[in-house]
């Protein structure tokens, strides 16, 4: 097997692996988000069922102004967060040095997803091909666009 398709079969079990995708989330809430940069952010969201606070900690694929952030849902709209979010758009985020942000959290319309999925192709041609071959392999699903959600973070 070629290393890319080992480091991808490693990267797709990752993110089959429960304490592995929710390790991030222990360093966020511990005041050590900074340490991902700009280019994660956590989000806590609220259950729908539960009305309990839930925390995810997703990639930023654009940052289009200020106080605007645009992440995706790697596994659809069926993922968890992304339902939580439909049903209770009203988050907090944590992202860099910023904490408990409050913020506005909007599923974007399909068009503007697939444009927002084609600007980070390419800005980032190479994370995208590790990505889409990563989120291919753990969902066993073709991936030709991704649903995302744009986050409204007044100044901050």
């Amino acid at each position: 097997m070629p290393l890319s398709d080992a480091i991808t079969a490693l990267g797709a079990k990752a993110l089959r692996t429960r304490w592995v995708v929710r390790a991030p989330i222990h360093l966020y809430r511990n005041g050590f988000g900074f340490l991902f940069g700009s280019r994660m952010l956590m989000i806590e969201h609220i259950g729908r069922r539960t009305g309990q606070p839930r925390y995810v900690v997703l990639e930023v694929v654009d940052h289009p102004v200020p106080d605007q952030y645009v992440i995706v849902s790697g596994f659809g709209r069926e993922a968890q967060w992304y339902r939580n979010i439909e049903a209770h758009p009203n988050v907090r985020v944590w992202i860099g040095t910023h904490r408990a942000l409050s913020a506005t959290a909007t599923p974007m319309t399909d068009e503007d997803s697939a444009a927002a999925l084609d600007h980070y192709i390419r800005e980032h041609p190479a994370a995208w091909k590790n990505l889409r071959a990563t989120i291919e392999r753990a969902t066993g699903a073709p991936v030709d666009t991704l649903p995302m959600v744009r986050l409204d973070v007044p100044a901050h």
